[in-house]
């Protein structure tokens, strides 16, 4: 009878714990190898503890997933999570009834949370002027440079060493297309990697009022002779056959992994698909740059995405959802994520211990993107965070589309990218203003 009791009260236990369970709806935009990494994330926090259950659901890519979680807030149904690309940061900034600063949900559900213990350049994007926290870095990259060894080597090229300056880059295509290689170059988010990560990366406005981080009456910079000198190299390379525009966002990272580009300037999160993927050897190095340019390098900017919190929702769920973020931020949940995909380790403790396990030795340009980010900044290299910044980096594409295209100048287009991204800017601060 007492043992009849006691498998009844185990039940009954059981039974009582799957019921008090609470589910965490987390809404991304990760697909492929990435996308098989945030669900692994969930699947190893659900099995770390029984009182909550991550549930992540891809919902379309970055402006698609924003849409949504739009419309599911108005509705009274928006996920708990929702992880946004760092272009929609002003949006979601602006966004005050809709979101719960990460540090304050942090320190209401009891778990430590030290900003300082982040990456500076990481954590101060996602910081508001007052110094609070908004939202939680998650998948955060920045933009490097790949190349194909093997077809370096068949080109007479130094298979170990990446072209390091525009004028060299220039030089390496050329060597590329002549050994039969119709792609030397490509690019892969554009506007992020030849007009946001260029500006820094040479020490430049990308916009006034720092990039618009020092308010919301920024206006646009693109134009200036740096930047039209850049574009206009580009636009001759393109001519010569020796850079080839391949698509908006990512697309053009499938014609690198393929191997019909040589070439290519994208996300650091990429390394993961290349090295799943790529049939043959490849490099990582560091964004080309002018070297007659006064303070190039510098440091790139951030990309990638944080996870922000949604309101309306039960202390129980905020409780799970700090939780959550505390085991996604452990060094070494970090470090294990930063060596599968290429995002940065986004604590420094993280990329201190990923360094001591020997992993950039045994796996050279690795630490590419967290040294560029780990440099110190300046006002002009901080990042970027602007109003309405999803349709302005739609903007980057269409004018940049018609230099490619042989329709526009690269003046041309650089001064309509800055007249037309100061109107979606000056709409933006009105907008707010009033509200």
């Amino acid at each position: 009878m007492k043992l009849k009791f006691t498998a009844i009260a185990i039940a009954a236990a059981f039974s009582l714990s799957a019921q008090a369970q609470t589910e965490i709806q987390w809404w991304h935009s990760m697909t492929a190898v990435n996308g098989e990494w945030v669900n692994d994330l969930a699947k190893d926090f659900n099995a770390s503890q029984t009182k909550y259950k991550i549930m992540p659901t891809y919902k379309g890519q970055y402006d698609e997933s924003m849409t949504a979680a739009v419309a599911a807030f108005r509705a009274g149904n928006a996920p708990h999570i929702l992880q946004v690309f760092e272009v929609g940061t002003a949006t979601m900034m602006a966004s005050k009834q809709a979101i719960v600063p990460v540090g304050q949900m942090m320190k209401d559900a009891g778990q430590k949370f030290d900003p300082s213990s982040y990456i500076p350049a990481v954590a101060g994007y996602y910081t508001a002027p007052n110094g609070q926290m908004l939202s939680f870095p998650f998948n955060s990259s920045t933009t490097v440079f790949y190349y194909n060894k093997d077809a370096f080597k068949a080109a007479g090229l130094d298979p170990e060493k990446a072209p390091s300056s525009w004028p060299e880059v220039a030089l390496a295509a050329a060597k590329l297309k002549a050994s039969g290689h119709k792609c030397p170059i490509t690019l892969a988010w554009q506007g992020w990697t030849q007009l946001e990560s260029f500006s820094a990366w040479h020490n430049v406005e990308f916009a006034t009022k720092g990039n618009g981080l020092g308010g919301m009456d920024a206006r646009m910079k693109v134009n200036s002779p740096l930047h039209v000198r850049h574009i206009e190299n580009l636009s001759n390379m393109a001519k010569q056959g020796l850079f080839v525009y391949k698509g908006r966002a990512n697309v053009p990272q499938t014609s690198f992994v393929s191997g019909e580009c040589a070439m290519i300037t994208t996300s650091s999160g990429f390394y993961g698909d290349a090295k799943k993927n790529a049939k043959f050897a490849f490099g990582l190095s560091p964004l080309p740059y002018y070297p007659d340019v006064p303070g190039a390098p510098q440091n790139t900017v951030i990309g990638g995405a944080s996870l922000w919190v949604m309101a309306g929702k039960k202390p129980e769920e905020y409780k799970g959802i700090a939780e959550f973020f505390t085991y996604i931020s452990s060094p070494e949940v970090q470090s294990a994520s930063h060596k599968r995909t290429g995002y940065l380790p986004i604590t420094m403790a993280a990329f201190q211990l990923t360094e001591k396990s020997g992993y950039y030795k045994q796996n050279p340009g690795t630490d590419v993107a967290p040294t560029q980010m780990i440099r110190k900044t300046t006002d002009k290299s901080r990042g970027i965070r602007l109003g309405n910044y999803v349709q302005i980096r739609t903007i980057e594409d269409e004018e940049l589309e018609q230099v490619w295209g042989g329709k526009k100048t690269p003046k041309e287009a650089l001064d309509s990218i800055v007249k037309r991204g100061d109107e979606l800017l000056e709409r933006f601060e009105k907008a707010n203003k009033k509200g």
